[in-house]
């Protein structure tokens, strides 16, 4: 695709455990300390901190002359890292902020949003508690939903980042907790006053467009879902036991197909994985270079591939 004037991109990034080297007494983070069992040190954090800013640079250069303007973050740790991050040779000269706050993951893994302050303005931003419980009746402490509200270019935009909770049970017994997730969502919808708005849902859904968590929200006639027709066998944006999902996807409202002066047109979506994001050679060839298997060190990027779509800001 042919770079254009006014084309931007706007991604999610699942960043595989973008921990800080402390030990915070309060958060289930030892491993990923000097002492820990993955040996987390400076070194290494900061190996990964340039290869994240890297990447993110990079997401829609052949498409557009700007770097992304929006980027949806899951598991960092904290304001520190994302500060870190900013700081970087790939980074630090883009006029990025960021919207972070702590969720009660008792890994202290949270979800984060960077914007280009030349492009999006933060009007409001607020965590959306999901209140969910284990089949033990106890509280699963997952991640909060990040809300922010706020101005792309003319047009009012309200974001959502999620990082909903795992399948580590299985993904039938925990459905219902992606489910809740969504219908939390929805009522946040409900309550945004005006006619239309213009509503970005981005995450780690862990949950394919096809799960019946993603077709709540399809469900509403609201949303369209351009990252479905990616789903395929044979790619995706995280592989597991040599089967690829897509769980990081971008849902947009129906607003975003119109073409009026001072809005945005929804262009494309696409799967960031350019070739030095994957595995070169061996058993794993081409799937995401991670920075750990297991507990073995590898140096890489991240266990997902970003996704993102493109917006053409419609001027005249």
């Amino acid at each position: 695709m042919q770079k254009q004037e006014n084309r931007y991109s706007v991604a999610f990034y699942n960043l595989e455990n973008f921990f800080d080297t402390v030990n915070d007494p309060y958060l289930l983070d030892d491993d990923f300390t000097p002492n820990g069992f993955k040996k987390w040190n400076k070194a290494k954090f900061w190996n990964k901190a340039n290869k994240i800013s890297r990447t993110i640079s990079a997401i829609g250069s052949n498409e557009s002359d700007s770097p992304p303007i929006l980027i949806g973050l899951a598991e960092v740790e904290n304001k520190n890292v994302i500060k870190s991050l900013l700081k970087s040779k790939q980074l630090r000269d883009i006029d990025y902020d960021f919207v972070h706050f702590d969720s009660p993951d008792e890994r202290g893994i949270d979800t984060a949003l960077i914007y280009h302050k030349k492009h999006f303005g933060v009007i409001g931003a607020e965590t959306i508690p999901l209140i969910v419980q284990n089949t033990n009746g106890e509280r699963d402490l997952t991640r909060d939903i990040l809300y922010v509200r706020g101005k792309l270019h003319q047009e009012e935009v309200h974001i959502f980042v999620n990082h909903w909770p795992s399948r580590r049970e299985g993904a039938e017994i925990t459905s219902y907790k992606r489910i809740k997730a969504a219908n939390t969502i929805l009522q946040k919808i409900d309550r945004i006053t005006g006619d239309n708005p213009n509503v970005i849902i981005m995450g780690d859904f862990n949950d394919g467009p096809n799960s019946e968590s993603i077709q709540t929200l399809m469900d509403t006639g609201q949303l369209i879902n351009p990252m479905k027709k990616l789903l395929s066998p044979v790619t995706g944006s995280a592989n597991y036991k040599r089967a690829w999902s897509l769980f990081d996807q971008i849902l947009i409202s129906h607003s975003f197909l119109n073409y009026e002066v001072n809005t945005h047109s929804f262009v494309k979506a696409d799967i960031f994985a350019p070739r030095f994001l994957k595995e070169w050679k061996g058993r794993y060839k081409g799937n995401p270079f991670r920075t750990y298997a297991g507990n073995k060190y590898l140096g890489g990027y991240s266990d997902h591939f970003p996704v993102y779509i493109l917006m053409d800001e419609n001027k005249t």
